[in-house]
């Protein structure tokens, strides 16, 4: 019986296309759902000059070793709402996660 479960959620990847002349001409968008991601509250603290551009963390989401793709740039669709990854999550050391979960990423949501 495992003491964590983990939720279904959707990595969006936004990709530019650009037209014959190098121009941008609009993106291409590809989903990918993603199993066994805890989803935990984002932190309570205040903004300080750890976040000097006032993001707030709707979430911090641990994906599992199985997860293999990148995130700077993605959006994560959480519990059937959109949010933005912050910054380049990295994934922790092997010798350092002996659980299921080695990729921490924050997620943002702005609304207007």
């Amino acid at each position: 019986m495992n003491l964590i479960q983990g939720e279904t959620v959707t990595v969006i990847r936004r990709t530019e296309k650009r037209d014959e002349l190098g121009e941008p001409a609009g993106f291409t968008e590809g989903r990918e759902e993603v199993r066994n991601v805890v989803v935990a509250p984002g932190s309570t603290s205040d903004l300080d000059a750890s976040r000097p551009e006032g993001v707030t963390v709707s979430f911090t989401l641990c994906f599992p070793k199985s997860y293999e793709g990148e995130l700077r740039g993605c959006s994560v669709v959480v519990r059937g709402t959109e949010y933005s990854v912050v910054g380049d999550p990295q994934r922790y050391a092997p010798d350092l996660t002996p659980g299921d979960w080695n990729l921490t990423a924050e997620v943002t949501r702005t609304d207007g």
